[in-house]
């Protein structure tokens, strides 16, 4: 996830967010009676909710990220909406980072949760054999790539991405007994012990950069397929030359649309000379679709848009439907670790995989990928209107419903591309402007995410449930929210 700056004093929500305004006076057995409260009487727990809100600055630790930039204490939720303790009600375009892909507390997730609760089934079982964890790797391998599908074997972690991504690589460096890894710049694939190795903010570890193409901010100043064709080359090159220093590396691990790294959709003939390249050369090539899986850019999985089928897929956030779960998928000729080379005490999660098993059958059968990749088309169109009113949307850019708005400093120094190729000049990214629309969407109850290099980027990761007319809620406010931006930015210059 990416990491936002600190938000301090009043808030455009009214809310203070002070790190030093504290109650740390306020007893356990208040804070339990206020947040009764605020839950019975939403109307009434403007009170409460500010008290919530000293209560967790004064006692949590500093690393939190989400709720400095959005100072609600939610209460209750369904679907695209969230209310919190004092009774305003939000339009929720973050879905728990990409985690909720029917939205909150949908009816055939709950079902999914209160048949397990019911029948008293275990509800950790650490990976022994149960119905419910059958029917979700059933259920599972229904929706993979048919390439894959056919011949894969199914990890589960622990509970999250990271996680996943740490057993993707132990299970390609056992598989071929190498170290290495080869990974792209601005990537994130998680923050555990070994997942970091390929991300793009990493230092000193065994990871290979290699340049991951874009048309905004090219790295080699093209962009287009130009751009694409040398971030190939150079990727041919550094594997190939026994100058480049780079050794045979046990696997590539890339995003098919890099989610915190500002969203990148990959191109998709880049995708597949990745495959080549990979498969040429005998290296496993892992696909993280920890945020992109499951219907989200409007494919059930993002690597179907280029046509691929990875060695490895890293699997995460909605597959739990709103519940802890990751796994990874994989050949089965990978499959080579010992018992025991990668465990976790939470990978038997029943409840989880109930919720998951209910959320992939549901956005399945109801083609919810494809509503996906209509509504996206729609809310770029639009927003790239928008981007054309106003200087200070750099970008629009994504895919399905994983859209982002890269926000630029007007009149900062621009860069040119070389040749013409790709788009026009590029300015400076603007954290300070970014984090002005996302807290003018939260005064008009809209929730929005920052992400990309310089937390530069508006995103919004709505349910795939999303109904037309919240589609058109969502677009008004986030473009009143611009454009109050705009005009406090022009009334600032001289």
């Amino acid at each position: 996830m990416a990491v936002t700056e600190p938000v301090r004093g009043e808030t455009s929500a009214g809310h203070v967010a002070d790190e030093g305004a504290v109650d740390g006076g306020a007893s356990d057995e208040r804070a339990a009676d206020e947040g009764a409260s605020a839950h019975r009487a939403p109307g009434a727990g403007r009170f409460a909710q500010e008290n919530i809100l000293r209560r967790q600055s004064a006692r949590e630790a500093a690393a939190r990220t989400y709720a400095r930039a959005l100072p609600i204490v939610p209460v209750r939720a369904r679907g695209l909406t969230i209310e919190g303790a004092d009774g305003r009600r939000y339009l929720d375009c973050l879905s728990g980072a990409g985690t909720l892909a029917l939205g909150h507390n949908h009816p055939v997730v709950l079902e999914a949760i209160r048949k397990v609760l019911d029948s008293e089934a275990p509800l950790q079982v650490l990976d022994l054999a149960t119905p419910v964890r059958d029917a979700f790797v059933t259920e599972l391998f229904h929706t993979l790539p048919p390439g894959l599908a056919d011949h894969a074997r199914v990890r589960f972690c622990g509970p999250a991405g990271t996680e996943a991504v740490r057993a993707a690589l132990t299970l390609v460096r056992a598989a071929t007994g190498r170290t290495g890894v080869l990974a792209f710049t601005g990537a994130d694939h998680g923050l555990t012990a070994g997942s970091p190795e390929g991300s793009g903010g990493a230092h000193d570890v065994r990871a290979t950069r290699l340049p991951y193409p874009q048309d905004y901010r090219c790295p080699f100043g093209v962009g287009g397929e130009g751009g694409a064709e040398l971030a190939a080359r150079w990727t041919e090159s550094v594997l190939d030359d026994p100058g480049s220093g780079v050794c045979r590396p046990a696997g590539m691990i890339v995003e098919p649309v890099q989610g915190e790294g500002g969203v990148l959709p990959a191109p998709d003939a880049w995708m597949r000379r990745m495959r080549r390249i990979t498969a040429d050369r005998s290296i496993p090539l892992i696909a993280d679709e920890v945020q992109t899986g499951v219907g989200r850019t409007g494919a059930f999985w993002a690597v179907e848009h280029s046509g691929i089928t990875p060695d490895v897929m890293v699997l995460s956030k909605a597959i739990g439907g709103s519940l802890p779960l990751a796994v990874i998928v994989y050949r089965d000729d990978l499959d080579v670790c010992e018992p025991g080379a990668h465990a976790g005490t939470f990978r038997g999660n029943q409840l989880a995989m109930a919720a998951g098993t209910a959320t992939l059958a549901h956005v399945r059968a109801n083609g919810l990928a494809g509503r996906a990749a209509t509504l996206g088309d729609r809310i770029l169109r639009e927003l790239r209107r928008l981007a054309a009113e106003f200087p200070c949307v750099g970008e629009v850019r994504g895919r399905g419903l994983m859209i982002g708005l890269e926000m630029v400093d007007p009149e900062g120094e621009a860069e040119e591309k070389w040749g013409g190729h790709g788009a026009g000049a590029t300015r400076p990214a603007s954290f300070e402007l970014a984090a002005a629309v996302q807290r003018e969407c939260l005064s008009r109850g809209l929730i929005v995410a920052l992400g990309g290099r310089h937390a530069g980027v508006v995103r919004l990761l709505p349910p795939l449930t999303i109904t037309d007319e919240q589609t058109a809620a969502v677009l008004d406010r986030l473009s009143d929210a611009v454009q109050a931006v705009a005009r406090a930015r022009a009334k600032e210059r001289p």
